[in-house]
């Protein structure tokens, strides 16, 4: 049963999710990220909160993630200023699954 929550990111960003239950994995580079995606990926998480500016850097991983029903890999803003990369995944993600653009409507 997929049942658990975890965030990867560096320290700052992801250590107040600990606070709300929220299990936490320090990363601060691409490789130590998909290792961790991998790992967690084989056991019971239903969701991975990756730090945008980590999940950036691994394209391919976030791909392979999408066509897997478990766990579901999102990336989210962190301490550091935001790129806009984890919305522009929503926002394709969305316009993919109702073919319109109800976030930006452009």
């Amino acid at each position: 049963m997929y049942n658990k929550i975890a965030v990867i990111g560096d320290k700052d960003s992801v250590l107040a999710f600990k606070s709300v239950g929220v299990e936490v994995f320090d990363a601060t580079t691409a490789e130590q990220t998909q290792s961790l995606i991998k790992k967690l990926s084989q056991s019971n998480y239903a969701v991975l909160f990756v730090a945008e500016n980590l999940a950036e850097q691994i394209p391919d991983v976030l791909q392979k993630a999408k066509t897997q029903t478990f766990p579901a890999v999102v990336p989210i803003p962190t301490t550091a200023v935001s790129s806009g990369f984890g919305m522009q995944g929503i926002k394709s993600d969305v316009e993919k699954a109702i073919g319109v653009d109800i976030i930006f409507n452009k």
